[in-house]
């Protein structure tokens, strides 16, 4: 029983790692949407593979679930460092994103 107390315990103190993770993915998807409606093109090779599938909306969104399945599984199993390291990557890609739409409306 005092291992599903620690298993419990340890879920509720990765709570804060995975609700920054799913915000991180919220930008990120907002920011991708950004630079489609301004002609810049998807820099990840497999999301824009799901693009070309049909509408970008619902392949994005498709993409985020997807990505917000594997931050529950991160969550559920207790990978601490892995979301970690994961929000820190999408928070310097949604940085580098807001900075390149930045510069292109600057050149346009």
């Amino acid at each position: 029983m005092a291992e599903i107390d620690v298993v419990a315990q340890d879920r509720t103190s990765l709570r804060p790692l995975f609700w920054q993770y799913s915000y991180l993915q919220v930008l990120d998807f907002l920011t991708t949407i950004a630079f489609l409606v301004n002609g810049v093109k998807e820099g990840n090779p497999l999301v824009r593979l799901v693009l070309g599938f049909g509408s970008p909306i619902v392949s994005l969104v498709s993409v985020k679930i997807l990505a917000i399945l594997l931050g529950v599984y991160c969550w559920r199993v207790g990978k601490r460092q892995l979301l970690w390291r994961i929000n820190l990557l999408f928070a310097f890609l949604v940085a580098w994103n807001l900075v390149a739409l930045i510069l292109s409306s600057i050149h346009a």
